[in-house]
């Protein structure tokens, strides 16, 4: 019998990361899904999925837990490292009022944080594997329309620590992703997006999955369409 693929997705206790593990676990793969404290949704997931589903708990922000988590998996080999998590605060405010810590948090947890993880577990990811990071159209320079500015800076920061972590590894074979959901009704996004859950993840595991033996880094949608940067 085949292996199943192995993806780990970090973040994944509820929103687009809670509907990635759902949808990989209809796919029959293999899911590793983070959370910082307990998810009861995944839990439930969890017992409809038992040879599918293995729930790790790390906080994204804190780098002992990460490497910890690093040091638990070990060797375990993973055809897709699927990096969700991140946050959306002040997204009302400009450069003149938003708060030092608000700015703070959104730079380290949209940016730094999943860079990290990126950068500790990257090497778990197969030759013909995916790295991948959820981003946001927000994150687009040529794109931008003052909208969500705050937030939208991180995500901009978050693909150009992604564009220099491709720089340093030229040949590498795998695809490096960053994957853009569309505005999604979540907790997150807020009852006013354009985009159902069901509307936006399946294309979102599409794109990854069309992607992987396709090297190189990529800024896409959740139709694998290229977004500018």
């Amino acid at each position: 019998m085949a292996q199943k693929s192995t993806v780990l997705i970090i973040g994944a206790s509820r929103g687009l990361g809670f509907a990635l593990a759902e949808e990989y676990c209809s796919r029959d793969w293999q899911v590793i899904a983070t959370v910082r404290r307990t998810s009861e949704q995944l839990n439930a997931l969890a017992a409809r999925f038992p040879g599918n589903l293995a729930i790790e708990a790390v906080d994204i922000n804190d780098a002992e837990q990460v490497r910890a988590l690093r040091g638990r998996l070990n060797d375990r080999p993973l055809e897709v490292l699927f990096v969700n998590a991140g946050i959306c605060v002040a997204r009302e405010n400009t450069p003149s009022n938003v708060e030092v810590s608000d700015f703070t948090d959104l730079m380290v947890t949209n940016a730094l944080s999943p860079m990290r993880v990126v950068e500790l577990f990257e090497s778990l990811v197969s030759s013909r594997g995916a790295v991948a990071v959820m981003s946001s159209e927000l994150g687009s320079i040529a794109q931008n329309r003052g909208f969500w500015e705050i937030y939208s800076a991180s995500k901009a920061a978050l693909n150009m620590l992604m564009k220099c972590f491709a720089g340093r590894r030229p040949g590498d074979p795998r695809a490096l992703l960053l994957i853009a959901p569309g505005w999604v009704r979540t907790e997150m996004g807020g009852p006013g997006a354009t985009l159902s859950i069901e509307e936006s993840i399946p294309g979102v595991v599409d794109a990854v999955e069309s992607n992987l033996g396709r090297a190189g880094l990529r800024f896409i949608d959740n139709h694998g369409r290229t977004l500018p940067w």
